[in-house]
């Protein structure tokens, strides 16, 4: 059964980003990036030709979340290795991770690829994941975060905005390498749609889900784009803890709850580069294992909280190359 949310004008993931936006466009030094006009659309550049930093990594990852959570940088300790962190904190965990957040747009056209997420999925609605959550965002604002080290050019700008059924003028493109301060951060503030993302691909009602939290290492800014995918899985697989608070039986939760952490995967246990090169293709590895490290529910129905899985900091460790 779709998961149905209220198209809500008040709770649009494009219109909510929007603030956020405007103070990179409007600070772009402050932020370090850069501002360009593609085709006529407002291309926001957090890392590719610019340097981008972890301010600019916070926005960006408000941005990716629709406006609907709270991100913020701190330390912590992470079983023993103390470093920086991110935390997410949301009321709105369906609409702010799945149908804004989640990178589930992939984007390829004669001359550019890059993931995409962000806000303007919920406008485009053109993936699967759109008709499970029974939800399509009317703006005539879209805004869309993608993953990439290139720059689209005016043809895939243009291209971008016939997607969204937006003019240029109301498309807002924000871009960041995997391998960048705002790359860092914005996969790490990932934490929570990662474990909502493997509840739903277990069959969990997600509908049941009133809130989340997420706490996430910040992974060091990696030389290259191999080390800086594997070092962005490895701070979800082993340094990530997340909390949901919902309503549910007990039992059910029992049942479902092993299931969640990485470390239900049979590729669970070796750094995340390691596993990749084993593999040599990404869609060959356990899909069991892209989960956050350590999951906690509380169930209000019962106030009872349950736990499973374990932060790993001798996996973060080598990752990090400490």
């Amino acid at each position: 059964m779709p998961i149905h949310i209220e198209n809500n004008p008040d709770l649009s993931p494009n219109l909510l980003a929007m603030p956020y936006v405007c103070q990179l466009i409007e600070q772009p030094e402050k932020f370090k990036v850069a501002i360009s006009k593609p085709g006529g659309t407002t291309l926001v550049d957090c890392g590719v030709k610019t340097k981008g930093g972890w301010d600019a990594g916070v926005l960006f990852a408000n941005i990716c979340l629709g406006g609907m959570a709270k991100v913020h940088l701190t330390w912590s300790n992470f079983a023993g290795l103390h470093w920086p962190a991110v935390e997410v904190v949301t009321d709105h965990p369906i609409r702010a991770c799945m149908a804004s957040q989640y990178a589930g747009w992939y984007i390829k056209t004669k001359s550019y690829f890059a993931m995409g997420s962000g806000p303007a999925r919920a406008v485009a609605g053109n993936e699967e994941i759109f008709k499970k959550l029974g939800y399509k965002d009317s703006s005539k604002t879209a805004v869309l975060c993608l993953e990439s080290s290139k720059l689209p050019d005016e043809e895939t700008a243009l291209w971008l905005a016939e997607q969204c059924g937006c003019s240029p003028e109301l498309l807002y493109i924000l871009i960041a390498p995997t391998a960048s301060p705002v790359g860092s951060v914005q996969i790490a503030a990932r934490s929570v749609e990662t474990g909502l993302h493997k509840l739903m691909e277990l069959g969990y009602d997600l509908g049941k889900i009133e809130s989340g939290w997420g706490h996430a290492p910040v992974p060091p800014v990696a030389g290259d784009d191999m080390t800086a995918l594997g070092r962005t899985n490895d701070v979800i697989l082993y340094g990530t803890t997340v909390h949901y608070t919902l309503e549910d039986e007990d039992e059910n939760l029992k049942d479902f709850l092993p299931k969640i952490p990485s470390s239900s995967s049979k590729d669970f246990g070796e750094p995340f580069k390691d596993v990749f090169k084993r593999y040599g293709n990404f869609y060959d590895i356990d899909p069991l294992l892209f989960s956050p490290a350590k999951v906690i529910i509380t169930n209000r129905k019962s106030g009872r909280s349950f736990s499973a899985g374990e932060v790993r900091k001798d996996l973060l460790e080598r990752s990090f190359e400490l």
